[in-house]
């Protein structure tokens, strides 16, 4: 005997980096709490770890380059053929999320991407258009796919599930660093080089936190790690979750507009996120309520949808952001969790 649709879990499709999906395992949780919906989740292999021990997930279905190289039709057959009478749940909105729907034999769900909005957005700088992208965030526009009205951004923010164990091993590398002092974990890459804050400038930072006698610690991967201390820099040498666990140990990250914002958001450690040519319209900004966004009020911003565009004022966007005003917001970031 089948069982009912109703009973069937959904299924999401989501590929993407890492923030893609980071940003929806909080609808996911949503959801769950809501009406005890379960969910599989498609998305590509190393996004996978991000759903571990998530209440929502019953299964993830990883797909690897192979299943997009001139076989992508053959590959969403394949899941149609797999998943028949299951709702899917379209969280990509692309050309070929498309034809897994068209191929797809239950209910079909998409979410309000906003492309042409923002396309339109990015060369006419209406503010109408601004004000209508910035009414929701990425999360909450998933969550229409499912939902009549939004939820509060800060209900439906990343939601990662770390089990004891690892944290445990975050503590067991951080056991050097003084627990009475604050903790702040510094992410310096970015995927594309326009969204990165200058390397010099990080530096910088690092000397200000030391000298302040604030405990830091950098988390990423990169071909140039920040600084040669293995006492202080992760990069490259721990796996997503143990980087989310490491996250979870500071009190705060400071980050470049990059996947693990939203990872740290979904491990509860505000964020400090250091903005360029991306802005709130496009709606990855983080919206917990201890996170801050520190930015330029430049009328050429934001240049592009992900950074990836080369920029003609030298990335003054960024670079005119200084060590000393990130501290500022450090400091004023720890003061608020105190009080």
């Amino acid at each position: 005997m089948n069982p009912s649709s109703a009973a069937m879990p959904g299924v999401v499709f989501r590929l993407g980096h890492l923030g893609d999906v980071a940003l929806t395992t909080g609808v996911l949780a949503h959801w769950h709490a809501a009406r005890g919906d379960t969910f599989v989740f498609v998305t590509r292999a190393a996004n996978a770890p991000l759903l571990d021990n998530h209440p929502a997930v019953v299964r993830v279905v990883t797909l690897e380059d192979r299943h997009f190289r001139d076989a992508w039709p053959a590959t969403a057959r394949e899941l149609a053929r797999e998943f028949p009478r299951h709702e899917l749940i379209d969280l990509h909105g692309t050309l070929r999320s498309r034809v897994l729907g068209w191929l797809w034999r239950g209910p079909v769900r998409r979410y309000p991407k906003q492309g042409i909005a923002r396309r339109l957005f990015s060369l006419t700088r209406s503010d109408w258009l601004r004000k209508k992208l910035e009414a929701t965030t990425v999360p909450q526009r998933y969550a229409l796919a499912r939902d009549p009205k939004p939820p509060e951004a800060a209900a439906i923010g990343p939601r990662l599930f770390l089990t004891e164990a690892e944290l445990a091993g975050a503590d067991e590398r951080l056991s050097g660093m003084n627990r009475h002092k604050p903790r702040i974990a510094l992410h310096p890459y970015a995927t594309h080089p326009a969204k990165q804050w200058p390397r010099g400038h990080w530096q910088d930072l690092t000397r200000l936190l030391t000298a302040a006698g604030m405990g830091w610690f950098v988390v990423g991967r990169d071909d140039a790690p920040l600084v040669r201390d293995k006492r202080r820099d992760y990069t490259n040498a721990t796996s997503l979750r143990e980087t989310c666990a490491l996250m979870a140990r500071a009190d705060l990250l400071v980050t470049a507009d990059s996947g693990p914002m939203h990872l740290a958001s979904g491990v509860g450690t505000p964020v400090a996120a250091l903005f360029g040519p991306t802005a709130r319209a496009w709606g990855f900004y983080p919206a917990g309520p201890h996170d801050r966004i520190i930015e330029a009020d430049m009328d050429c911003r934001p240049c592009s949808l992900h950074g990836g565009k080369p920029c003609a004022r030298a990335q003054s966007c960024l670079t005119t952001i200084r060590p000393e005003a990130v501290m500022a917001v450090i400091r004023q970031m720890l003061a608020a969790r105190k009080a």
